[in-house]
């Protein structure tokens, strides 16, 4: 005979009672293995059993699918700004089942039933465009697809997803932006018609994030990449070298792209000029 909990973990430690129960376990044989601590109670007709993740537990309890960015990080995806509770869909027309250290933010996209556990990383970031806006989704979506985590198919479900306006976002994508920062100058600059050549290798220099025409850098430095003494080093001599063959670096950090963009686009906007005047 099967065990309960055998076939929950099966089924990925997830189930509902009404699908257990076409496998012959009958209400009464499920209530009896959660009394004896077999199987867990998830809420009301879901059980689990095995590990679970503790946001994915949460929303199942909340009565929907872990979906937006909170899956999104859980795949490693870079977001824009992290979140530290869970976000679930619910559907259009649900509402939230009240738990014990409910922190959870609802979704009410329309769409079909929620999965149980969490969405697929497609629909996640569907649902994350709309509730970041499109320069977090494009990052994300980029570092998605550098991450190998979106088939052409995925990819496609995920066009039809979203509203057309957005699509053009989909269009612009690459998979070799090295972080998400990279993504969202690289698309700023692109809105007021700047295009840049990425990840470029120059012979003597490196590998650099962008250029601009034929003698403007950029590099953008994430602390994770570029903190410390030696690092530091590294990037003064790399901007010597490029200094030695005619071309001007700008450098900026998360701060500055982030929260500072209009220092930002003037620096390079004069930059360019400045080029130019000495062309």
């Amino acid at each position: 005979m099967l065990s309960a909990p055998d076939t929950i973990r099966r089924l990925g430690g997830l189930a509902r009672g009404t699908h257990l129960q076409t496998l012959g376990f009958t209400r009464r044989a499920l209530s009896r293995a959660v009394r004896r601590g077999e199987i867990e109670r998830i809420r009301d007709g879901v059980f689990a059993a095995g590990v679970i993740s503790p946001q994915v537990r949460a929303a199942t309890a909340h009565g929907g699918a872990l979906t937006c960015a909170s899956v999104l990080q859980l795949l490693h995806v870079w977001v824009l700004s992290p979140v530290v509770v869970p976000h679930v869909w619910l559907g259009a027309d649900r509402h939230a089942h009240p738990h014990a250290g409910c922190v959870c933010v609802s979704h009410f996209y329309r769409g079909a039933r929620p999965p149980l556990g969490r969405v697929s990383v497609e629909m996640a970031l569907a649902h994350f465009l709309r509730c970041a806006g499109d320069e977090a989704f494009f990052a994300a979506y980029e570092s998605a697809l550098r991450l190998r985590l979106l088939t052409n198919a995925a990819r496609a479900r995920l066009s039809a997803m979203i509203p057309a306006s957005a699509r053009w976002l989909i269009r612009l994508a690459r998979t070799d932006a090295d972080s998400g920062l990279e993504s969202i100058l690289r698309l700023r600059l692109y809105v007021i018609g700047i295009r840049i050549d990425c990840q470029i290798s120059i012979q003597g220099v490196g590998r650099v994030d962008f250029v601009i025409g034929d003698r403007l850098i950029l590099e953008v430095d994430g602390k994770e990449n570029h903190d410390g003494t030696t690092m530091r080093h590294k990037d003064l001599a790399r901007d010597a070298a490029a200094s030695a063959l005619g071309y001007e670096t700008l450098r900026f950090d998360y701060a500055q792209v982030v929260h500072d963009w209009p220092t930002v686009q003037s620096a390079v906007l004069a930059a360019l000029i400045r080029l130019e005047d000495h062309a």
